[in-house]
């Protein structure tokens, strides 16, 4: 893949995870935390538009939404973090760097088919 595409795939990992992330974070907080109605409306019209911004990748759906479960632990841990305080642990942090590898293999590795 060249440089400019995996530039432009890394920003679209990056705004698909936050409307992912942020929707979720929203939907929850208006079930769990009682805020007000439409605060859950606008986290699932973000939770749509996370399927559309995906949707901008260069690889087929499978390699892209694997890859996407990659991005999303990463940044559900540091959404966590820097939103609801809790700290990633050491076992987080390890555990986030194993699939970040798997993530970038499965990719940007050069992939044949495999017969």
């Amino acid at each position: 893949m060249e440089a400019g595409l995996m530039y432009r795939s890394i920003i679209f990992f990056i705004l698909a995870g936050l409307c992912e992330i942020g929707g979720g974070y929203m939907v929850w907080n208006a079930i769990k935390e009682k805020s007000p109605a439409w605060v859950g409306i606008l986290g699932g019209l973000l939770l749509a538009l996370y399927g559309v911004v995906a949707a901008h990748q260069p690889e087929g759906f499978g390699r892209t939404y694997a890859a996407y479960g990659g991005i999303f632990v990463i940044m559900a841990l540091t959404w966590g973090w820097l939103v609801d305080k809790a700290k990633p642990d050491w076992y987080d942090i390890i555990g986030a760097a194993i699939i970040l590898i798997g993530t970038i293999i499965i990719f940007y590795a050069p992939h044949k088919l495999v017969s």
